[in-house]
């Protein structure tokens, strides 16, 4: 080979070297810039199983849904049902699952879903079909409405009575939703927590407090003067179920979920005494907050209406 010869395969080498010296920058950008969207591919099922945690989002002030104890822990009838969740996905998977729980506000609840901050959001949250085009809802596990608390000898409650009064709320709510409804010339007062609301109508500063009947009620019955507040109208605005909600795009782990509370309202509906205990631990006559005749209820034919549309799981299961 001849020195001219020699000149051209050096010059052709130092191209390649100088090429591939570009190339694989590029192309580690390029990877980088889809590893994103391959994490965001992943499954709840699929990171359930590989992580071996169950991260839930629920209420802190959502008594007996879901709230925060005197120490501080996350626990509710909704709490109890993500840990029968978290039970059957360790009968699925084979493996012991961590259950991490996620106080959240209202606010972030979809966010935090959508974002795969959290696999699954249950507390007092209710079917509307504006969030269903974000995130899939699970078979609903209890029922609830929107009332208001009012002052003892408060003439609240019409949609009339309605027009000009301050009435406090949270903001991303179905209450909201509902006295906006109800009645548009109401004043909406936003409040960050039910707390705060609780605390606005004592000292005046709103008329009102629109929240969940339940929720309402197991106010009312742990306050310190609960003959100086009443919850209004009869009727509520308003009839929605409770249920869970999750990322959309996930059938598999939305199968366990509905299964899961299935098994909970199935059995007891039967009177099995596991899930009898679990509901009377907040319900019952001894329970967190007692729901009088006509919210058991409705919450109980809520419950029938779920099983008796859906195939019945083995005795053998529950």
């Amino acid at each position: 080979m001849n020195r001219s010869s020699n000149l051209n395969c050096l010059s052709t080498f130092r191209s390649i070297i100088k090429y591939t010296k570009i190339t694989i920058p590029v192309l580690s950008l390029s990877w980088a810039a889809i590893m994103p969207s391959v994490v965001a591919a992943e499954t709840v099922m699929q990171k359930v199983a590989r992580t071996g945690v169950l991260t839930a989002g629920t209420s802190k002030d959502a008594l007996p849904f879901a709230y925060a104890d005197n120490q501080g822990k996350l626990t509710g009838y909704s709490v109890d049902m993500l840990n029968l969740i978290k039970q059957q996905l360790e009968k699925q998977l084979g493996k012991k699952i961590e259950l991490k729980l996620v106080g959240l506000t209202p606010a972030q609840r979809i966010p935090k879903i959508v974002n795969h901050e959290v696999d699954i959001v249950c507390d007092a949250s209710s079917f509307t079909w504006e969030r269903d085009k974000q995130v899939d809802f699970s078979v609903s596990y209890g029922v609830t409405g929107t009332q208001l608390l009012v002052k003892s000898g408060s003439d609240l409650g019409s949609p009339e009575s309605l027009i000009g009064k301050r009435i406090g709320v949270l903001a991303q709510t179905t209450n909201e939703l509902a006295i906006k409804r109800v009645q548009p010339q109401a004043k909406l007062v936003y409040l960050k927590t039910r707390a705060e609301g609780y605390t606005a109508l004592e000292q005046g500063k709103i008329d009102a407090f629109a929240s969940d009947s339940i929720l309402l009620e197991g106010w009312l019955q742990k306050s310190k003067n609960p003959d100086n507040f009443a919850i209004a109208p009869d009727r509520p605005y308003s009839r929605e179920g409770i249920a869970c909600m999750v990322p959309e795009n996930n059938s598999k782990f939305l199968d366990t979920v509905n299964y899961s509370l299935v098994k909970f309202m199935q059995g007891f509906v039967n009177g099995d005494s596991k899930y009898v205990t679990i509901f009377d631990r907040w319900f019952g006559p001894q329970g967190a907050v007692f729901l009088n005749r006509d919210l058991r209820d409705l919450t109980v034919e809520t419950m029938q209406l779920v099983i008796e549309f859906r195939e019945e799981i083995p005795k053998r299961e529950l």
